[in-house]
Protein backbone atom coordinates (compact mmCIF):
# COMPACT_ATOMS: atom_id res chain seq x y z
CA UNK A 1 0.00 0.00 0.00
CA UNK A 2 1.13 3.57 -0.72
CA UNK A 3 -0.81 5.02 2.22
CA UNK A 4 0.54 5.51 5.75
CA UNK A 5 -0.98 3.17 8.33
CA UNK A 6 -2.36 5.99 10.46
CA UNK A 7 -4.53 7.45 7.70
CA UNK A 8 -5.77 4.01 6.74
CA UNK A 9 -6.91 3.34 10.31
CA UNK A 10 -8.59 6.75 10.62
CA UNK A 11 -10.69 6.15 7.50
CA UNK A 12 -11.57 2.62 8.56
CA UNK A 13 -12.65 3.82 12.00
CA UNK A 14 -15.10 6.40 10.64
CA UNK A 15 -16.52 4.32 7.80
CA UNK A 16 -15.75 3.40 4.19
CA UNK A 17 -17.63 6.41 2.75
CA UNK A 18 -15.82 8.96 4.92
CA UNK A 19 -13.57 11.30 2.92
CA UNK A 20 -10.94 13.01 5.11
CA UNK A 21 -10.09 16.67 4.68
CA UNK A 22 -7.91 16.83 1.56
CA UNK A 23 -4.62 18.68 1.45
CA UNK A 24 -5.12 22.01 -0.36
CA UNK A 25 -1.91 24.05 -0.50
CA UNK A 26 -3.13 26.45 -3.23
CA UNK A 27 -5.12 29.37 -1.79
CA UNK A 28 -8.75 29.80 -2.96
CA UNK A 29 -9.90 32.56 -5.31
CA UNK A 30 -13.00 33.34 -7.34
CA UNK A 31 -13.97 35.90 -10.00
CA UNK A 32 -16.16 38.65 -8.50
CA UNK A 33 -18.91 38.14 -11.10
CA UNK A 34 -19.32 34.44 -10.38
CA UNK A 35 -23.07 34.72 -9.73
CA UNK A 36 -23.70 36.37 -13.12
CA UNK A 37 -21.55 33.76 -14.84
CA UNK A 38 -23.46 30.96 -13.13
CA UNK A 39 -26.81 32.45 -14.14
CA UNK A 40 -25.65 32.97 -17.73
CA UNK A 41 -24.68 29.31 -18.02
CA UNK A 42 -28.09 28.20 -16.76
CA UNK A 43 -29.76 30.37 -19.43
CA UNK A 44 -27.42 28.98 -22.09
CA UNK A 45 -28.16 25.38 -21.10
CA UNK A 46 -31.90 25.96 -21.39
CA UNK A 47 -31.58 27.90 -24.65
CA UNK A 48 -29.63 25.08 -26.33
CA UNK A 49 -31.55 22.30 -24.54
CA UNK A 50 -28.38 20.57 -23.39
CA UNK A 51 -29.33 17.03 -22.40
CA UNK A 52 -32.75 15.75 -21.44
CA UNK A 53 -34.99 18.08 -19.40
CA UNK A 54 -34.30 15.97 -16.30
CA UNK A 55 -30.53 16.01 -16.81
CA UNK A 56 -30.49 19.70 -17.66
CA UNK A 57 -32.55 20.43 -14.56
CA UNK A 58 -29.83 18.79 -12.47
CA UNK A 59 -26.90 20.40 -14.25
CA UNK A 60 -28.13 23.97 -13.81
CA UNK A 61 -28.29 23.48 -10.03
CA UNK A 62 -24.67 22.34 -9.73
CA UNK A 63 -23.00 25.78 -9.71
CA UNK A 64 -20.78 25.05 -12.68
CA UNK A 65 -20.34 28.79 -13.18
CA UNK A 66 -18.72 29.01 -9.74
CA UNK A 67 -16.31 26.24 -10.75
CA UNK A 68 -15.26 28.16 -13.87
CA UNK A 69 -14.99 31.40 -11.90
CA UNK A 70 -12.58 29.68 -9.52
CA UNK A 71 -10.44 28.30 -12.36
CA UNK A 72 -9.91 31.78 -13.83
CA UNK A 73 -10.49 34.12 -10.87
CA UNK A 74 -8.83 37.08 -12.58
CA UNK A 75 -9.52 36.06 -16.17
CA UNK A 76 -11.69 37.50 -18.93
CA UNK A 77 -15.37 37.21 -18.02
CA UNK A 78 -16.42 36.17 -21.52
CA UNK A 79 -13.91 33.33 -21.51
CA UNK A 80 -14.98 32.24 -18.02
CA UNK A 81 -18.59 32.13 -19.21
CA UNK A 82 -17.47 30.15 -22.26
CA UNK A 83 -15.60 27.75 -19.99
CA UNK A 84 -18.63 27.39 -17.73
CA UNK A 85 -20.91 26.63 -20.69
CA UNK A 86 -18.37 24.15 -22.06
CA UNK A 87 -18.04 22.29 -18.76
CA UNK A 88 -21.82 21.99 -18.53
CA UNK A 89 -21.86 20.67 -22.12
CA UNK A 90 -19.19 18.11 -21.21
CA UNK A 91 -21.37 16.89 -18.35
CA UNK A 92 -24.26 16.70 -20.80
CA UNK A 93 -22.17 14.35 -22.93
CA UNK A 94 -20.68 12.39 -20.03
CA UNK A 95 -23.89 11.98 -18.03
CA UNK A 96 -26.32 11.77 -20.94
CA UNK A 97 -24.39 9.73 -23.49
CA UNK A 98 -21.76 7.87 -21.48
CA UNK A 99 -23.04 7.10 -17.99
CA UNK A 100 -26.83 7.23 -18.12
CA UNK A 101 -27.57 6.67 -21.81
CA UNK A 102 -27.63 3.47 -23.86
CA UNK A 103 -24.56 4.59 -25.83
CA UNK A 104 -22.47 4.27 -22.69
CA UNK A 105 -22.70 0.49 -22.97
CA UNK A 106 -22.13 0.33 -26.71
CA UNK A 107 -18.60 1.57 -27.48
CA UNK A 108 -19.01 1.22 -31.25
CA UNK A 109 -22.13 3.35 -31.46
CA UNK A 110 -20.73 5.81 -28.93
CA UNK A 111 -17.58 6.17 -31.02
CA UNK A 112 -19.66 6.96 -34.13
CA UNK A 113 -21.76 9.55 -32.28
CA UNK A 114 -18.73 11.27 -30.81
CA UNK A 115 -16.95 11.39 -34.16
CA UNK A 116 -19.90 13.33 -35.52
CA UNK A 117 -19.61 15.81 -32.68
CA UNK A 118 -15.87 16.06 -33.26
CA UNK A 119 -16.51 17.17 -36.85
CA UNK A 120 -18.85 19.85 -35.53
CA UNK A 121 -16.07 21.09 -33.23
CA UNK A 122 -13.64 21.20 -36.17
CA UNK A 123 -16.07 22.79 -38.60
CA UNK A 124 -19.18 24.17 -36.89
CA UNK A 125 -20.81 24.95 -40.22
CA UNK A 126 -20.85 21.29 -41.30
CA UNK A 127 -24.45 20.39 -42.29
CA UNK A 128 -24.87 17.32 -40.10
CA UNK A 129 -26.55 16.40 -36.79
CA UNK A 130 -29.08 19.15 -37.49
CA UNK A 131 -31.60 17.63 -35.07
CA UNK A 132 -29.08 17.11 -32.25
CA UNK A 133 -29.21 19.71 -29.47
CA UNK A 134 -25.73 18.76 -28.21
CA UNK A 135 -24.38 19.42 -31.70
CA UNK A 136 -26.03 22.85 -31.85
CA UNK A 137 -24.63 23.74 -28.44
CA UNK A 138 -21.19 22.58 -29.59
CA UNK A 139 -21.47 24.76 -32.71
CA UNK A 140 -21.95 27.75 -30.47
CA UNK A 141 -19.02 26.77 -28.26
CA UNK A 142 -16.73 26.17 -31.22
CA UNK A 143 -17.49 29.54 -32.79
CA UNK A 144 -16.88 31.29 -29.48
CA UNK A 145 -13.61 29.40 -29.03
CA UNK A 146 -12.49 30.63 -32.45
CA UNK A 147 -13.34 34.18 -31.38
CA UNK A 148 -10.94 34.05 -28.42
CA UNK A 149 -8.24 31.64 -29.60
CA UNK A 150 -5.45 31.54 -32.11
CA UNK A 151 -5.81 28.90 -34.85
CA UNK A 152 -3.23 26.78 -33.04
CA UNK A 153 -5.14 27.01 -29.74
CA UNK A 154 -8.37 26.06 -31.50
CA UNK A 155 -6.63 23.04 -33.04
CA UNK A 156 -5.27 22.00 -29.63
CA UNK A 157 -8.76 22.30 -28.15
CA UNK A 158 -10.14 20.00 -30.86
CA UNK A 159 -7.24 17.55 -30.36
CA UNK A 160 -7.90 17.47 -26.61
CA UNK A 161 -11.60 16.89 -27.28
CA UNK A 162 -10.62 13.93 -29.46
CA UNK A 163 -8.53 12.52 -26.61
CA UNK A 164 -11.47 12.90 -24.27
CA UNK A 165 -13.80 11.14 -26.72
CA UNK A 166 -11.36 8.23 -27.16
CA UNK A 167 -11.09 7.80 -23.41
CA UNK A 168 -14.86 7.66 -22.81
CA UNK A 169 -15.17 5.06 -25.57
CA UNK A 170 -12.50 3.06 -23.71
CA UNK A 171 -14.58 3.43 -20.55
CA UNK A 172 -17.69 2.30 -22.44
CA UNK A 173 -15.84 -0.88 -23.40
CA UNK A 174 -15.31 -1.71 -19.72
CA UNK A 175 -18.87 -0.72 -18.87
CA UNK A 176 -20.29 -2.99 -21.58
CA UNK A 177 -18.12 -5.90 -20.43
CA UNK A 178 -18.54 -5.22 -16.71
CA UNK A 179 -14.75 -5.30 -16.25
CA UNK A 180 -12.40 -3.28 -14.07
CA UNK A 181 -9.11 -2.06 -15.62
CA UNK A 182 -5.70 -2.25 -13.98
CA UNK A 183 -4.53 0.75 -11.97
CA UNK A 184 -1.94 1.53 -14.65
CA UNK A 185 -4.51 1.50 -17.46
CA UNK A 186 -7.01 3.43 -15.37
CA UNK A 187 -4.44 6.13 -14.59
CA UNK A 188 -3.69 6.65 -18.27
CA UNK A 189 -7.36 6.78 -19.18
CA UNK A 190 -8.16 9.15 -16.31
CA UNK A 191 -5.67 11.73 -17.57
CA UNK A 192 -8.10 12.25 -20.46
CA UNK A 193 -11.60 11.07 -19.57
CA UNK A 194 -11.88 13.68 -16.82
CA UNK A 195 -11.85 16.26 -19.66
CA UNK A 196 -9.19 18.26 -17.84
CA UNK A 197 -6.93 18.51 -20.88
CA UNK A 198 -9.77 20.09 -22.88
CA UNK A 199 -9.77 22.96 -20.38
CA UNK A 200 -6.05 23.72 -20.67
CA UNK A 201 -6.23 25.86 -23.87
CA UNK A 202 -8.85 28.02 -22.15
CA UNK A 203 -6.40 28.81 -19.36
CA UNK A 204 -4.38 30.70 -21.96
CA UNK A 205 -7.42 32.26 -23.63
CA UNK A 206 -8.69 33.51 -20.29
CA UNK A 207 -5.62 35.70 -19.93
CA UNK A 208 -5.21 36.62 -23.60
CA UNK A 209 -1.93 34.92 -24.44
CA UNK A 210 -0.67 31.90 -26.36
CA UNK A 211 2.27 29.93 -25.03
CA UNK A 212 5.12 29.32 -27.42
CA UNK A 213 4.77 25.75 -28.73
CA UNK A 214 8.30 24.74 -27.69
CA UNK A 215 7.64 26.05 -24.20
CA UNK A 216 4.19 24.50 -23.82
CA UNK A 217 5.29 21.13 -25.21
CA UNK A 218 8.46 20.88 -23.13
CA UNK A 219 8.28 17.52 -21.30
CA UNK A 220 8.32 19.14 -17.86
CA UNK A 221 5.57 21.65 -18.71
CA UNK A 222 3.46 18.93 -20.30
CA UNK A 223 4.00 16.76 -17.21
CA UNK A 224 2.88 19.62 -14.95
CA UNK A 225 -0.43 19.68 -16.82
CA UNK A 226 -0.74 15.91 -16.48
CA UNK A 227 -0.03 16.09 -12.75
CA UNK A 228 -2.80 18.66 -12.39
CA UNK A 229 -5.12 16.31 -14.28
CA UNK A 230 -4.16 13.44 -11.98
CA UNK A 231 -4.87 15.38 -8.79
CA UNK A 232 -8.14 16.80 -10.15
CA UNK A 233 -9.45 13.42 -11.30
CA UNK A 234 -8.33 11.58 -8.14
CA UNK A 235 -10.11 14.26 -6.07
CA UNK A 236 -13.17 13.85 -8.27
CA UNK A 237 -13.12 10.08 -7.70
CA UNK A 238 -12.85 10.56 -3.95
CA UNK A 239 -15.63 13.14 -3.75
CA UNK A 240 -17.97 11.33 -6.16
CA UNK A 241 -17.49 7.82 -4.76
CA UNK A 242 -20.53 8.03 -2.47
CA UNK A 243 -22.79 9.11 -5.35
CA UNK A 244 -21.39 6.56 -7.77
CA UNK A 245 -21.25 3.40 -5.71
CA UNK A 246 -24.72 3.95 -4.20
CA UNK A 247 -26.34 4.42 -7.59
CA UNK A 248 -26.42 0.69 -8.27
CA UNK A 249 -25.03 1.25 -11.77
CA UNK A 250 -21.66 0.23 -13.15
CA UNK A 251 -19.00 2.81 -12.36
CA UNK A 252 -15.26 3.28 -12.69
CA UNK A 253 -13.46 4.98 -9.85
CA UNK A 254 -9.93 4.75 -8.44
CA UNK A 255 -11.30 3.34 -5.18
CA UNK A 256 -12.99 0.51 -7.04
CA UNK A 257 -9.88 -0.07 -9.15
CA UNK A 258 -7.68 -0.31 -6.04
CA UNK A 259 -10.12 -2.63 -4.28
CA UNK A 260 -10.14 -4.90 -7.33
CA UNK A 261 -6.40 -4.87 -8.04
CA UNK A 262 -5.07 -5.09 -4.49
CA UNK A 263 -7.85 -6.98 -2.76
CA UNK A 264 -8.14 -4.29 -0.09
CA UNK A 265 -11.06 -2.80 1.79
CA UNK A 266 -12.82 0.38 0.73
CA UNK A 267 -11.21 2.27 3.60
CA UNK A 268 -7.75 1.05 2.64
CA UNK A 269 -8.32 1.92 -1.02
CA UNK A 270 -9.55 5.39 -0.07
CA UNK A 271 -6.50 6.04 2.10
CA UNK A 272 -4.22 4.83 -0.70
CA UNK A 273 -5.88 7.14 -3.23
CA UNK A 274 -5.52 10.12 -0.88
CA UNK A 275 -1.83 9.33 -0.39
CA UNK A 276 -1.33 9.01 -4.16
CA UNK A 277 -2.89 12.41 -4.90
CA UNK A 278 -0.86 13.98 -2.08
CA UNK A 279 2.40 12.61 -3.46
CA UNK A 280 1.61 13.82 -6.99
CA UNK A 281 0.48 17.22 -5.69
CA UNK A 282 3.77 17.62 -3.80
CA UNK A 283 5.65 16.77 -6.98
CA UNK A 284 3.55 19.27 -8.97
CA UNK A 285 4.38 22.06 -6.52
CA UNK A 286 8.09 21.29 -6.60
CA UNK A 287 8.15 21.08 -10.39
CA UNK A 288 6.15 24.30 -10.71
CA UNK A 289 8.61 26.14 -8.48
CA UNK A 290 11.51 24.78 -10.53
CA UNK A 291 9.91 25.86 -13.83
CA UNK A 292 8.89 29.30 -12.55
CA UNK A 293 12.52 30.11 -11.73
CA UNK A 294 13.36 30.12 -15.44
CA UNK A 295 9.98 30.98 -17.00
CA UNK A 296 8.72 34.09 -18.74
CA UNK A 297 5.51 35.84 -17.64
CA UNK A 298 3.19 33.75 -19.84
CA UNK A 299 4.50 30.41 -18.65
CA UNK A 300 4.36 31.62 -15.05
CA UNK A 301 0.72 32.59 -15.60
CA UNK A 302 -0.02 29.18 -17.12
CA UNK A 303 1.60 27.36 -14.19
CA UNK A 304 -0.35 29.50 -11.74
CA UNK A 305 -3.56 28.68 -13.61
CA UNK A 306 -2.85 24.95 -13.29
CA UNK A 307 -2.74 25.41 -9.52
CA UNK A 308 -5.95 27.44 -9.63
CA UNK A 309 -7.59 24.64 -11.61
CA UNK A 310 -6.63 22.11 -8.91
CA UNK A 311 -7.98 24.28 -6.09
CA UNK A 312 -11.14 25.17 -8.04
CA UNK A 313 -11.93 21.47 -8.42
CA UNK A 314 -11.47 20.97 -4.68
CA UNK A 315 -13.65 23.91 -3.63
CA UNK A 316 -16.39 23.03 -6.09
CA UNK A 317 -16.20 19.33 -5.30
CA UNK A 318 -17.02 19.70 -1.59
CA UNK A 319 -19.85 22.20 -2.15
CA UNK A 320 -21.65 21.40 -5.43
CA UNK A 321 -24.96 19.55 -5.41
CA UNK A 322 -23.34 17.28 -7.99
CA UNK A 323 -21.41 15.58 -5.17
CA UNK A 324 -23.05 16.50 -1.87
CA UNK A 325 -26.24 14.61 -2.89
CA UNK A 326 -28.59 16.16 -0.29
CA UNK A 327 -31.20 13.39 -0.70
CA UNK A 328 -28.56 10.87 0.42
CA UNK A 329 -25.92 13.08 2.06
CA UNK A 330 -22.35 12.25 1.17
CA UNK A 331 -19.90 12.38 4.11
CA UNK A 332 -17.67 14.94 2.43
CA UNK A 333 -15.26 17.25 4.28
CA UNK A 334 -16.23 20.88 4.70
CA UNK A 335 -12.65 22.10 5.18
CA UNK A 336 -9.19 21.26 3.88
CA UNK A 337 -6.01 20.01 5.48
CA UNK A 338 -2.79 22.02 5.69
CA UNK A 339 -0.62 18.88 5.51
CA UNK A 340 -0.29 15.99 3.07
CA UNK A 341 -0.79 12.44 4.28
CA UNK A 342 2.19 11.27 2.21
CA UNK A 343 5.42 13.28 2.07
CA UNK A 344 7.53 10.77 0.13
CA UNK A 345 9.56 11.96 -2.85
CA UNK A 346 9.59 8.46 -4.37
CA UNK A 347 7.75 7.73 -7.60
CA UNK A 348 4.39 6.02 -7.29
CA UNK A 349 4.26 2.40 -8.42
CA UNK A 350 2.25 3.31 -11.52
CA UNK A 351 4.48 2.82 -14.61
CA UNK A 352 2.53 5.12 -16.92
CA UNK A 353 3.40 8.18 -14.78
CA UNK A 354 6.70 7.07 -13.22
CA UNK A 355 8.72 9.31 -15.55
CA UNK A 356 7.30 12.41 -13.88
CA UNK A 357 9.71 12.00 -10.97
CA UNK A 358 12.73 12.03 -13.31
CA UNK A 359 11.91 15.50 -14.61
CA UNK A 360 12.82 17.31 -11.41
CA UNK A 361 16.52 17.79 -10.61
CA UNK A 362 17.49 16.14 -7.34
CA UNK A 363 18.71 19.48 -5.96
CA UNK A 364 15.14 20.85 -5.97
CA UNK A 365 13.77 18.24 -3.56
CA UNK A 366 13.38 20.80 -0.80
CA UNK A 367 10.47 21.04 1.59
CA UNK A 368 7.17 21.93 -0.06
CA UNK A 369 6.30 24.24 2.83
CA UNK A 370 9.12 26.55 1.76
CA UNK A 371 7.38 27.46 -1.50
CA UNK A 372 3.64 27.09 -0.96
CA UNK A 373 0.98 28.65 1.19
CA UNK A 374 -0.77 26.45 3.77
Amino acid sequence: MDSPHGVEMEVAAVGPDFIPALWAPVPPAIHPRYADINAATARWAHAYKVGSPQLRGRLVTQDIGLFAARILPDGDEDVITLLSDFVLWLFGVDDGHCEEGALGRNPGELNAALHGLLRIAQQPGTPMLVDDSLAWALRDLSRRIEGHATPAQTARWVDALREYFWSVVWEAHHRSAGTVPSLNDYTLMRLYDGATTVVLPLLEMGHGYALDADERDHPAVRAAGEMASFVITWDNDLLSHHKEHRSGDYYLNVIRVLEHERGCTTGQALATAVAQRDRVLRLFLRLRTHLEAQAGPELRQYLESLGRFIRASQDWGISSLRYTTPDDPAPLPSTFSSRPTDDSDDALDIPVIAEWWSLLPAATHESVSACTAP
